[in-house]
């Protein structure tokens, strides 16, 4: 039995990796941000017998002797630990350095320090910026269109320059637009969800031009387990992505004619990223994953959307999301 450890295990997608390794027999440590409340996140709501079968671990991923100590006798570190929400990138920078380029050099100093066998460090299609040519493969070129995108490619860099200088067996990752239950309302498709659950009788949504390819959270996770488990992927970075694209204004419609087919949308200004930070199109190519671990996604965007509705439709899920627009 392989143990791992998942940083980030509280958020959405950490805490859906767990759900995915504990299904497939591995021993888990998740590491959760430390807070007086004494809070998992996510991992909170699991069933109590799931519960018992993970070891919590509360740090900082800032703090690196908390690193070294969650990741020792552990096999796979899965980094997931990150500031995400773009919008607050605009306004908080300091700190998205210090999470996502300090913690990564952190997790990478450990791994040097203990020989850990596999490090999945976790980035975004973000680093791309707007496609220059589609379907974006890893060799597109990269572009820093926001804070938070810049601290994803220092946080690459450094995995790939302790790949290069001290042989940490790296892998870097690129989804694309993950989505799922559990996600926050920062992201458009909950924000959607969310607003015509609760009868809004206008839409508010920020530019509805822009396209994304849609990834399913449950494939997502499947793709970071099945590249844990191939040496061959050691020194890669490799894309999730679905390979088909829908434009927000498209998705937004499709939701729509499923939960409120009379509400409206609304461009909402505070909702718009500035001009040249807007990444216009993402459309990923997964090939090399493929061809390396023989992963496929199994969720289209159809199933994934009907699976977020059901969740979010639940009265103890939907009280959780405030009414309100935040960054």
């Amino acid at each position: 039995m392989r143990k791992a450890l998942v940083t980030g295990a509280d958020g959405f997608i950490g805490s859906h990796l767990v759900n995915y390794l504990l299904e497939h027999g591995w021993q888990v440590r998740a590491f959760v941000l430390y807070n007086s409340f004494q809070s998992n996140g996510w991992l909170d709501s699991f069933p109590k017998e799931e519960r018992k079968k993970i070891e919590i671990f509360q740090g900082d991923i800032r703090d690196r002797s908390r690193v070294i100590e969650a990741m020792t006798g552990v096999d796979v570190v899965f980094n997931l630990a990150a500031l995400i929400a773009i919008p607050y990138s605009y306004v908080a920078s300091q700190s998205y350095v210090d999470v996502n380029v300090t913690g990564t050099l952190n997790v990478l100093e450990a791994a040097k320090m203990l020989g850990t066998s596999r490090v999945i460090l976790l980035s975004t299609s973000e680093v791309y910026g707007t496609a220059q040519y589609i379907p974006i493969d890893e060799k597109h070129p990269i572009q820093a269109q926001s804070p938070y995108s810049a601290t994803k490619i220092a946080g690459e860099s450094l995995g790939m320059a302790y790949l290069q200088s001290f042989d940490v067996p790296v892998t870097v990752v690129r989804p694309f637009n993950t989505f799922g239950p559990r996600q926050s309302i920062r992201a458009v498709i909950p924000t959607i969800i969310i607003q015509l659950l609760r009868g809004k009788e206008k839409l508010l949504l920020g530019d509805s031009r822009p396209t994304r390819d849609f990834l399913f959270v449950k494939d997502h996770v499947s793709a970071l387990e099945r590249i844990s488990q191939h040496p061959a992927t050691i020194g890669k970075t490799l894309n999730i992505a679905t390979g088909s694209e829908i434009s927000i204004g498209e998705l937004a419609q499709t939701l729509i004619d499923k939960i409120n087919p009379l509400t409206e949308i609304v461009m909402d200004p505070k909702r718009f990223r500035p001009n040249n930070s807007e990444v216009k199109r993402l459309l990923g190519d997964a090939k090399l994953l493929r061809e390396l671990t023989d992963w496929e996604p199994t969720f289209g965007l159809e199933k994934g959307l009907n699976e977020c509705i059901n969740w979010y439709k639940k009265e103890e899920n939907l009280k959780l999301f405030p009414e309100d627009y935040s960054l």
